[in-house]
């Protein structure tokens, strides 16, 4: 599937209730991705895709992710072999926001080591002004063993 294979968006109709894959990326050329455990619906990760890496997920049937640190296309493993395999993708009702349900090879998908990227909890309500807590405590894998010196993806 070439980015040219993706429908034209006409109408509010064939967008919400057609057949045809007509996402709607940002002005960047962004659109946000929802990844899941596909067993547990255990949330995993966010991250974006540009038409480039949507098209290569729905072709690989492996998760494609567009890198806005390092500008470039991620396929999500093949460094770390913690590949995505994917068992559904959906698209949401105004088709501008992808969720992916997948298989993670290796049981984690956080590039700090945890199994999910959503390891901490905010405090709220009457204990707003605790600290983060965390809510995994052990790690899947040593990020250092697996990336080495790799310049670390998290922006400041």
């Amino acid at each position: 599937m070439s980015t040219s294979a993706f429908s034209e968006r006409q109408t509010i109709e064939q967008v919400e209730e057609g057949v045809e894959l007509s996402p709607k990326f940002d002005e960047h050329g962004l659109i946000p991705v929802v990844t899941s455990d596909f067993s547990s619906g255990e949330v995993l990760m966010h991250a974006y895709m540009n038409a480039e890496a949507l098209t290569q997920t729905i072709k690989l049937g492996e998760a494609v992710y567009w890198s806005r640190s390092r500008e470039c296309l991620w396929h999500k493993g093949a460094t770390s072999g913690l590949v995505q395999r994917l068992h559904e993708i959906r698209i949401d009702d105004d088709q501008d926001c992808i969720w992916l349900r997948v298989d993670v090879q290796g049981g984690a998908s956080c590039h700090v080591g945890y199994r999910s990227c959503f390891y901490r909890a905010i405090p709220f309500g009457d204990q707003a002004d605790e600290p983060l807590g965390f809510t995994e405590t052990q790690k899947v894998f040593d990020p250092q063993e697996v990336y080495g010196d790799a310049p670390n993806p998290t922006k400041l």
